[in-house]
């Protein structure tokens, strides 16, 4: 439909330079440029590495999506931004380019959150969101619970990690078993051989009084690395796909039992799972098991939507013109710290005066 807002979204919250276009609920293009081989040598994102690649990669990117779109950028109705939470650095690169297309195009600015976007990246794949929305989000730096009503306005959050995240403990994990970085691809290619039943891993937080909704995973990884370091002490070999297997397992359980009870205490019949480890093709099974089995609709976007992209951020962004949410200023702010409660930052307007408060670490 031609009365859709046709947007542009950048997303540089880590090492994906992603740039995406969407029309309405439509994807018209999606490219990214990844500098995660420039970072694998080391382990671990470098911050300084991923903000020169954005800076490289960003112009290139934009392009590409346009052809890709077969769209003008004179055509388009507004430009979005994740404007938080990420890495400092690596955010200012796309907050900076979004400004200047924005300004020279003189379309309006939406930064927006990176966490509600992950959500609203379904929209592509399955249509306008329910309302509420339950969305478990599982990333390298995030899992959460999250219930939003309106995912432009009115994001809650019901659980989240207190220590490391899901996708903190593959890549520890991984490395433990000299898998290389990053770590959740390569355990879920090598669980597959490996059995989930070998090892019991402790599931943490699932006792009766723990927190219902909050995720730990710092014991888990803890216990994975105590019982490979005991077994090669005793000079044993280390069944690699069987502890791939069997930690892969305790994760995707504590993740979808939690996402289910969260969906009964609420009331909510529909579950989207989003963020880099939605890619994880047993969270997906298990998901699918068990939300069947609760009569819980799950909606979960194809691998290469869950993961960072530009697509994702176009789609929030998108929502924001079709609801007439107000755009962000030109003094846009990249805030690392960007609480999830705010899925935009909006600027002043006559409605409202409400500041968004500088999260100085």
């Amino acid at each position: 439909m031609a009365d859709e807002p046709l947007v542009l979204g950048i997303e540089t919250s880590c090492d994906e330079t992603g740039v995406g276009l969407v029309r309405g609920t439509t994807l018209l293009a999606d490219v990214i440029a990844s500098s995660v081989d420039e970072h694998a040598r080391y382990g671990g994102v470098v911050p300084e590495i991923a903000s020169r690649a954005h800076l490289e990669a960003m112009v290139p990117t934009i392009e590409r999506a346009l052809a890709d779109a077969k769209v003008a950028a004179a055509d388009l109705d507004a430009v979005a931004v994740t404007a938080g939470p990420g890495l400092a650095g690596a955010l200012l690169v796309g907050v900076s380019a979004a400004k200047a297309y924005a300004y020279a195009l003189g379309k309006p600015l939406y930064g927006v959150n990176h966490l509600a976007s992950h959500i609203c990246v379904d929209q592509l794949e399955h249509g306008p969101l329910p309302q509420p929305t339950m969305a478990l989000l599982v990333s390298g730096g995030h899992s959460s619970l999250l219930l939003a009503p309106d995912i432009t306005r009115d994001v809650r959050p019901l659980g989240a990690t207190i220590d490391d995240a899901a996708g903190e403990a593959f890549d520890k994990v991984a490395r433990v078993l000299g898998l290389g970085f990053p770590g959740g691809p390569a355990i879920d290619r090598l669980a597959r051989e490996g059995d989930p039943a070998a090892v019991r891993f402790p599931r943490g937080l699932t006792g009766p009084r723990d927190a219902p909704f909050d995720f730990s995973f710092s014991g888990l990884k803890t216990a994975v690395a105590r019982w490979v370091e005991t077994r090669r002490a005793a000079g044993e070999t280390v069944p690699v796909a069987d502890v791939a297997a069997s930690f892969q397992e305790a994760v995707t359980d504590v993740l979808t039992r939690k996402a289910i009870k969260a969906c009964k205490a609420e009331g909510v019949d529909h579950l989207m799972i989003g963020g880099g480890v939605a890619a994880n093709s047993r969270l997906r099974a298990m998901a699918e098991e068990r939300c069947a089995d609760a009569g819980i609709v799950l909606r979960v976007p194809r691998p290469g939507l869950c993961t960072d992209n530009g697509a994702m951020v176009a789609a929030l962004g998108a929502e924001m013109v079709a609801r007439g949410r107000t755009p962000s200023a030109l003094a846009l702010p990249a805030d690392s710290s960007l609480p999830v409660t705010e899925p935009h930052i909006p600027g002043e307007d006559h409605h409202h005066t409400h500041h968004h408060a500088g999260h100085h670490h």
